[in-house]
């Protein structure tokens, strides 16, 4: 080869991979019709009420539910989705224990509303009768059972998953608060590390793992239904 001749390396890689990033990507973006953007999670409450006012106490409050409330919960709840996606009997107790789990009617109500619509919406990627038995489910065990229908890696699929909720729940306070767009896309960068520690600390959970400490939240949730002037379902 002639001297001063650039050279370069080439991978090939085949589209499986990226085939499967694609279908994780479709799953939980916005515009998947889920009807995300109707829910709140009890934030309306908490910007009622004050203790959410602008980007740093949002962050804050969004923080603490991605560690120790359904945020985390809803990582383990998906991770064990992902795993029992071929054994009906394990799938059946994990998607059971998801709606026992939920703090109050409205939470219930989110968690089947929206991952009723991901399976009608997902249709065209799931299985023939893909969980056509078990009626009512929640969402994250929607994702997590038809991620791992797919072989999709259970990881990459537990940190999309609370990106997607965090960037809602963003969504809805740049709405109710207002922010900014610029303040809303700061605390979802802010969060980053969270959502990464969160996905990676809830690695390898189980159904004996769930659990959290978002009091705060969870009250929010239950205020949420009795609230006066509501823009949101939950």
């Amino acid at each position: 080869m002639p001297a001063g001749t650039a050279t370069c390396t080439m991978t090939m890689t085949t589209i499986t991979e990226p085939a499967k990033l694609l279908r994780l990507l479709a799953w939980l973006s916005p515009a998947f019709p889920t009807g995300a953007y109707a829910y709140s999670h009890g934030l309306e409450w908490a910007v009622e009420t004050g203790d959410i006012m602008d980007g740093p106490s949002l962050e804050h409050w969004l923080a603490d539910v991605l560690r120790h409330g359904s945020g985390r919960n809803d990582a383990i709840l998906a991770r064990c989705a992902h795993r029992g996606a071929q054994d009906p009997e394990a799938l059946a107790e994990i998607a059971a224990m998801a709606l026992a789990m939920c703090a109050g009617a409205e939470r219930l109500g989110e968690t089947i509303g929206q991952g009723n619509a991901f399976l009608l919406a997902a249709r065209p990627w799931a299985p023939a009768g893909f969980l056509a038995d078990f009626g009512d489910i929640a969402y994250p065990v929607a994702v997590g059972a038809l991620s791992g229908s797919h072989g999709i890696d259970e990881d990459e699929m537990a940190a999309a998953l609370l990106q997607a909720f965090a960037t809602n729940l963003i969504s809805a306070a740049v709405r109710l608060v207002p922010l900014g767009q610029t303040t809303g896309l700061m605390v979802l960068a802010a969060l980053e590390p969270v959502i990464i520690a969160t996905a990676a600390e809830t690695r390898g959970g189980g159904l004996d793992d769930l659990g959290g400490v978002g009091f705060r939240a969870d009250l929010a949730s239950l205020r949420h239904e009795t609230q006066y002037t509501r823009l949101f379902r939950s």
